[in-house]
């Protein structure tokens, strides 16, 4: 029959032939041909179909027979014969060159005066076998001629979808449309789906198949195609009809084809995430299937003892891998898979047993991923050491794709499990060295992810991967698809809380879980949803709500201690347990409850004697004794920690506050971390190093710490920043913009979140403008705002791009143009220009709304403007998210009582304090206020509850400071001098506490200036005397205190200047006043608004 006055793919068949041969189905191929050929037996496509096939599959010379056959039998296949035949010749054993030299000869001959049916199909023929580019040239010059063939465009839309370049696989829908247009041409739609799943467009794919399966109900591969879809967006009611669906057309189809029923079923089993339903239904299918067999295979008994154990039915698993063994007794998988079913069981001695006559049988079969993974699980089910699991782990799963690509996914997750069993289980802090399990289980889970995005699990436990490497904004990312798959999951809303704890955002935290419970009422049976939530409570400060519900977890059934520590989940408990104990003894040390404190902690001490986490509560111990003001004893438990104990870091650490804080000893501050750097060097230790010299304001000493381990990790973002950071503080601008010491940005997303732009002015490397901005703020202004027009420029293009490209950085992106809005908006307000201030303001909350510090100062240009009610409602918005929020309480305080709403404004600082009694600044408002409207006697109630909270709090200088501040307004000004003289040295309350000693000393009995004048004059002249020389001396103090005084910014220095001429009025001496009431006018000239006192000074 001659084919000329038809299309090459008229018919469905050819169409199905032609979609097997490029899944590399070469036998189904064959089949399929010969079925046909039986209809149509000289039909020359065909015969090139049945050749092709045999070709491929290895029969070679059978293969060259039928190609000589089918040549001969139409022009349209002789050029496609005419290359099979080359490369048949060239595979065979002995080449016969002569031969081959023929043919390609032949072919030239032939390639000229090819029409256009040859062309399609010698182009087909050159992208089965992978020559893509070849394949072009052939369907180019075929659609030249054609005008634009339907089939031609289809076949060049496969050869770019099936390209290995990105640009060309985006242009393939171009002509996979053209091509298919209206018809129901089952290749080319065929090739949209492939399309739409390159670009991951799961729901384009599915509406494809859809469409096929209507059309072409009998077309396996459809169905294949529209489960595999459903199972990746985890649809499993509709992927249980469609399996239904397929496994019925495969018994229709190949009745009696258990191998290739086998064949077609594995993938469904590894990649629908355990979903218990389809598991049965593929069980009962294979089950079915190997009973219609008189002899079956040793491998249909092991995939059934498989899918049992998915199913966790171990024993029965156990009993098909004992039948495999019967059927082919050295079957590995049948003698791995009885050593799983023992290790599931917790025989662990008999596993061991059969695990070492293993061993010596995979001496002769080489390496097995699955063995070292029983023999890592073994390990540590039996308490070895983790060093075990570490290396064995390691040398049986090396870093190669080919090693594991043929493990299933839910094996390398079961891998990745037992590598998080032993990894750290707090987030990695800055410059801290990433455990090489976290690598590990990373490099595992990325393909997994990859190729199944839609199961949920792999999902999840990358998120948990990325939580403890530190990359929280890539692990909440991660999760916004988990939620998108699955909105009811309890692990994934605990793991967002958890991420959010870890933020210090306690309102997502609390949002998360109760998001959680909205989905899933089961949350609320995890003990770590209440863990999590005592958390968040102690660190916001409702101690006595976080002791409750850490009791209550600690009396819960599963959380009680167990016996046998053999058993691998009693293991887990005793983990859950540790964290729980120590947030306990914290919540109860914080609410001053010391004696209950200890207890807890002897109890704890108690049951983990002798174990790894015995180290954690001596840690916690320190705290413990600092509240009871037993430092020496703190400092002797810290000594007796070792560099090669877990928490050796920690403990230097807290030795090293230790020194500063309360032995005030600088030089045993730096000693500490010298020594961490020595006992264990690594970036992590010597950026500990150089923050502490940043704290003590050594910073050229810093830097040169910073620059030597920046030689060492001249990558490192936190370092780098560190370093900028140093030469700001060391007033080092040009180093900064000179040396460019800011690391070479990429522009790639990871490190955008860190830096901002690079701001490249020569050829040496580029400078972060944010960072540049910050520095011209100390420098030059208009250079300050250019960089920052800048900034906000690039990142204004970032965030059009990122969604395309990393959508999970998309919310810590806008926190970036956010920050530099809030930039533009501080200088303008610093120069006065509100209304630009504001306009910047609300550009920052359009990126984030919710954002509690740009709100505030928000709130705070309204107050500078006198915008009394829109400054109220900026306040009121934040204390409706935060009551807690101590800024927003402050300012709504004060607008209360300028409204002479005492008792509200009252009552709100009281709420704060209520929380955290050692709350100095709120203490100090909360004084002024009291006394303000009369109530001043009401305060001491406070200082006793402070008392209370801590036995150490009368040593703290905020304390002494209020302390001192009610004497003064209490008329007793010796004690008053007493408790600020406590607060005196203070780096934070040490100005203020000056400024009140200044003003006690110069008028002690808080008198009215010029009020001598109403004295009594008949007042003995020794009295006079005595006073006047009184005053003389608090003079003389006053400008001693006054040498004391470091101004650090403007308004400082107008202070400053003000106690200056005080001092010159005390003395009482007519040309000091005189000088002084110069002074005084000259400041109130200068700035009006800043200079209520002097008004108030001159006035007197």
């Amino acid at each position: 029959e001659s084919n000329n006055d038809k299309t090459p793919l008229l018919f469905s068949f050819q169409a199905y032939i032609l979609y097997y041969a490029q899944e590399k189905y070469f036998n189904h191929v064959k089949q399929l041909a010969d079925l046909e050929l039986k209809k149509h037996p000289y039909d020359a496509v065909l015969l090139f179909f049945q050749a092709f096939g045999t070709l491929l599959i290895g029969r070679i010379q059978e293969a060259i027979g039928l190609l000589e056959n089918a040549k001969k039998r139409h022009s349209d296949i002789s050029l496609c014969c005419l290359l099979a035949l080359i490369y048949a010749q060239k595979r065979c054993e002995s080449i016969d060159i002569s031969a081959v030299s023929e043919l390609e000869n032949k072919l030239k001959e032939t390639r000229k005066t090819a029409g256009i049916n040859a062309l399609y199909y010698a182009g087909m023929f050159l992208w089965l076998m992978g020559k893509n580019e070849k394949a072009k040239e052939y369907v180019d010059r075929m659609l030249k001629m054609s005008n634009g063939s339907r089939e031609g465009l289809v076949l060049k839309g496969w050869v770019y979808v099936t390209s290995d370049k990105q640009h060309a696989v985006k242009k393939s829908i171009k002509y996979l449309e053209e091509g298919v247009q209206d018809t129901t041409d089952i290749f080319g739609m065929m090739g949209k789906a492939k399309y739409f799943m390159t670009q991951q467009n799961y729901s384009g794919a599915l509406e494809v198949a859809n469409q096929i399966i209507v059309l072409f109900p009998d077309f396996v591969q459809a169905l294949i195609l529209k489960m595999r879809l459903l199972l990746a967006k985890q649809d499993w009611e509709q992927s249980i009809d469609v399996l239904k669906e397929f496994m019925g057309s495969l018994e229709k189809k190949e009745p009696q084809n258990a191998k290739f029923h086998l064949q077609k079923t594995l993938v469904i089993s590894r990649l629908c995430g355990k979903n218990q339903e389809i598991l049965q239904q593929v069980y009962e299918f294979i089950e079915c299937s190997c009973s219609q067999l008189i002899s079956s295979d040793a491998c249909f008994a092991n995939e059934l003892g498989y899918q049992l154990i998915l199913q966790g039915k171990w024993r029965d698993a156990s009993m098909w891998y004992r039948k495999a063994m019967e059927k082919d007794e050295n079957s590995v998988d049948a003698l791995t898979g009885i050593i799983w079913c023992q290790v599931l069981e917790g025989k662990l001695e008999e596993a061991e047993h059969q695990l070492e006559f293993l061993k010596e049988v995979q001496k002769s079969i080489g390496k097995s991923a699955v063995l070292v993974y029983l023999q890592a699980v073994i390990a540590s089910r039996k308490n070895e050491n983790e060093q075990a699991l570490h290396f064995s782990a390691l040398q049986g799963l090396p870093l190669s794709m080919e090693y594991y690509e043929k493990l299933n996914p839910m094996f390398l997750i079961e891998i990745v499990k037992e590598y998080l069993f032993f990894c750290p289980k707090q987030p990695r802090s800055p410059g801290q060295i990433l455990s090489p399990l976290l690598k590990q289980a990373d490099i595992i889970l990325n393909p997994v992810v990859k190729a199944a995005p839609g199961m949920m699990e792999p999902l999840y436990l990358m998120a948990q991967v990325k939580y403890l490497s530190g990359e929280l904004e890539n692990a909440q990312g991660t999760l916004q698809r988990c939620l998108e798959l699955d909105p009811t999951s309890a692990d994934v809303h605990l793991l967002m809380a958890q991420i959010y704890l870890s933020q210090g955002n306690f309102k997502e935290c609390a949002h998360s879980l109760e998001s959680g419970v909205s989905h899933n009422f089961q949350v609320r049976d995890y003990p770590l949803y209440h863990f999590i939530k005592a958390r968040a409570l102690n660190k916001a400060g409702d101690f006595l709500e976080a002791i409750k519900i850490l009791k209550m977890i600690l009396s819960l059934p599963q959380m009680r201690k167990v016996g046998s520590k053999k058993a691998h989940g009693s293991s887990i408990v005793t983990n859950e347990r540790v964290p729980i104990y120590l947030e306990l003894v914290e919540a109860l040390r914080l609410n001053g409850e010391l004696h209950e404190a200890t207890k807890v902690m002897q109890d704890a001490i108690n049951e983990f004697s002798g174990t790894p986490e015995e180290i954690h509560f001596t840690i916690a111990n320190v705290d413990l004794a600092l509240s009871k003001g037993e430092v020496e004893i703190a400092l002797s438990m810290l000594r007796n920690i070792t560099p090669n104990q877990a928490c050796y870091t920690e403990a230097k650490e807290k030795m090293a506050q230790i020194y500063l804080q309360l032995r005030k000893d600088k030089r045993l501050y730096i000693g500490c971390y010298c020594e961490l750097c020595e006992k264990l060097p690594s970036p992590h230790t010597s950026l500990l190093l150089g923050d502490a010299y940043m704290n003590i304001q050594e910073p050229e000493k810093a830097l040169e710490v910073y620059e030597a381990a920046q030689r060492k990790n001249p990558l490192d973002a936190a370092l780098a920043r560190k370093i900028g950071q140093a030469y700001v503080k060391t007033h080092q601008y040009n180093n900064v913009l000179k040396k460019r010491i800011f690391f070479p940005l990429r522009l790639n997303h990871k490190n955008i979140s860190s830096v901002l732009l690079c701001q490249t002015t020569g050829p040496s490397s580029p400078t972060p403008v944010s960072d540049s901005a910050k520095v011209y703020k100390n420098n030059k202004r208009e250079d300050m705002l250019e960089t920052l027009n800048k900034a906000f420029d690039v990142q204004q293009r970032i965030l059009k791009r990122i969604p395309l490209e990393q959508p999970e950085l998309i919310p810590s992106q806008k926190q970036v143009a956010t920050g530099i809005c809030a930039q533009f908006a501080e200088h303008h307000f610093a120069d006065k220009n509100y209304e630009v201030a504001e306009k910047y303001y609300k550009a920052a909350l359009f990126y984030t709304p919710t954002d509690s510090k740009i709100i505030l100062d928000l709130a705070q240009l309204y107050l500078a403007q006198g915008k009394i009610e829109l400054c109220e409602h900026e306040c009121a918005l934040l204390l409706q998210d935060d009551k807690s929020s101590e800024s927003a309480t402050m300012m709504m305080a004060d607008l209360t009582f300028r409204k002479q709403n005492y008792e509200e404004a009252i009552n709100l600082y009281r709420n704060v304090l209520d929380k955290a009694p050692d709350n100095f600044s709120v203490m100090e408002r909360l004084i002024d206020l009291l006394r303000r409207s009369g109530n001043l006697s009401e305060a001491t109630s406070f200082f006793e509850v402070a008392k209370k909270y801590s036995t150490r709090i009368t040593l703290e200088p905020g304390y002494n400071y209020c302390q001192g501040l009610y004497c003064w307004h209490m008329g007793q000004p010796n004690q008053a001098l007493k408790y600020l003289n406590k607060a005196r040295k203070d780096s934070d309350w040490g100005q203020k506490a000056i400024n009140n000693m200044i003003q006690i000393c110069l008028n002690p009995d808080n008198e009215i200036l010029g009020g001598e004048l109403f004295e009594n004059l008949s007042e003995e002249a020794s009295v006079l005397k005595e006073k006047k020389e009184s005053e003389q001396h608090g003079v003389r103090t006053a400008e001693k205190l006054l040498k004391e005084f470091y101004p650090h910014s403007q308004e400082g220095k107008n202070r400053v200047k003000m106690l200056q001429n005080y001092c010159l009025m005390a003395t009482k001496d007519k040309v000091n006043v005189e000088k002084a009431l110069d002074a005084f006018v000259e400041m109130a000239q200068n700035d009006v608004r800043k200079s209520t006192h002097s008004f108030l000074s001159f006035s007197c």
